[in-house]
């Protein structure tokens, strides 16, 4: 008999040999994509690959600015996290924040002109560093898989509901 389909219901349901191989595949990717693109940033831009991130959200966002929170949500990061790192780049002068005038407790995150000219001269080395870390490895069937299966996967793991635990209300 095989124990996952006879154990009781409050039983863990463990991984089998098939699914850890692919779990720790995952991680171990996912881990070192991280890095290297996190490498690739400090390098050329001095910045981690989060700031990054927001500098992009920040430069397609209307008048290139968002509200703290909403750039939170986008980010998927504690408003504590996002806090920090928008000193950080305020501090570079990249972003500055505003005081929401129809909210006096909302501020909105701004990217700077100076902000904007780092990220155009970094996207080129960083869309580059993607490509060859990732899609020049994949066949283009590979690329589609990939997608609908991060697609799934983001749609099953996205907080609904209203006592949803979200990184951006903590």
């Amino acid at each position: 008999m095989d124990p996952m389909t006879t154990a009781p219901e409050d039983a863990p349901r463990w991984l089998s040999d098939e699914e850890q191989c692919v779990w720790r595949a995952y991680r171990h990717a996912t881990t070192l994509l991280e890095d290297h693109l996190d490498r690739q940033l400090q390098r050329d831009a001095g910045m981690p690959h989060i700031y990054y991130g927001l500098l992009v959200q920040l430069s397609q966002a209307p008048r290139r600015r968002l509200r703290m929170t909403e750039l939170a949500k986008d980010a998927k990061i504690t408003r504590s996290r996002l806090s920090h790192a928008v000193a950080r780049l305020e501090k570079n002068g990249w972003v500055v924040r505003q005081d929401c005038p129809s909210d006096k407790r909302g501020q909105f995150a701004h990217l700077t002109d100076e902000g904007f000219e780092v990220l155009k001269r970094t996207a080129p080395g960083h869309v580059d560093a993607v490509r060859q870390a990732m899609f020049d490895r994949l066949s283009p069937e590979q690329v589609a898989q990939l997608g609908e299966i991060m697609k799934v996967m983001a749609e099953g793991l996205q907080p609904t509901g209203p006592d949803a635990d979200l990184p951006w209300l903590r």
